[in-house]
């Protein structure tokens, strides 16, 4: 029963819920990974004729200060900014991170 308007003393009203068939999905079931979505999707991108790998950093996974390579400020704790590094680094994938700098989002997009 439905009713519109407050209930008067001693009145019950019943709710009945309706039960929802879920619906399987085709394929694996992919398991969520949370620190990822926390931090944002890594992607690449082409500057200068180099692959970047651009890592998006939250403000509340932001704990240290740094300084913006493109305007030589810094950055403080809990500021969401961005970290970048080389793809394509001549001496491999440690050597790239090792060389990882963290920009201003901003200061990012204007860099050429």
């Amino acid at each position: 029963m439905w009713r519109v308007g407050a209930l008067r003393r001693n009145e019950l009203v019943l709710v009945v819920a309706r039960n929802r068939r879920s619906r399987k999905r085709d394929g694996e079931h992919e398991p969520l990974d949370v620190s990822s979505l926390m931090l944002g999707a890594r992607r690449t991108e082409t500057r200068n004729g180099s692959e970047w790998i651009v890592q998006p950093i939250g403000a509340a996974s932001a704990v240290k200060a740094y300084t913006c390579p493109g305007c030589s400020l810094e950055i403080a704790p809990g500021v969401a900014h961005l970290v970048a590094w080389r793809a394509d680094d001549m001496f491999g994938d440690d050597a790239a991170i090792e060389q990882r700098r963290h920009w201003h989002t901003h200061c990012w997009k204007v860099a050429r």
